[in-house]
């Protein structure tokens, strides 16, 4: 990759952090982050690059492995969507996912911390 090309994703990385929905919650998710900890938002900032550099990664490895294309990953991506957004409008459906989550909240409490 050339360096012009990882300079612009960088750009254009920074700039999405700029769009309408995501810049109100700015302050708030830098307050939070640093009333845990005062280096919290760069923690917040560097986990949040890696997981998606990671995930970039293995969806792009195990994508090309398998065959995908990029239409094959927009529409699981929609389906992924529209089924957590219906879940979200029921809210018999909210309990019983709340439910499933539970073991692995506490899984995750039990080995990281309390979030």
């Amino acid at each position: 990759m050339e360096p012009v090309s990882i300079a612009l994703a960088l750009v254009a990385g920074l700039l999405s952090t700029l769009s309408p929905c995501v810049l109100p919650l700015l302050p708030a998710i830098l307050i939070g982050a640093r009333g845990e900890h005062p280096h919290g938002p760069y923690a917040l900032a560097a986990g949040l690059a890696l997981s998606f550099t990671a995930m970039g990664l293995l969806l792009s490895t195990v994508g090309f492995a398998l065959g995908l294309t990029a239409d094959h990953v927009r529409l699981a991506g929609g389906i992924i969507m529209v089924a957590l957004g219906a879940v979200l409008v029921v809210p018999a459906a909210q309990a019983r996912m709340a439910a499933m989550a539970g073991p692995l909240q506490t899984w995750t409490e039990a080995r990281f911390g309390r979030f």
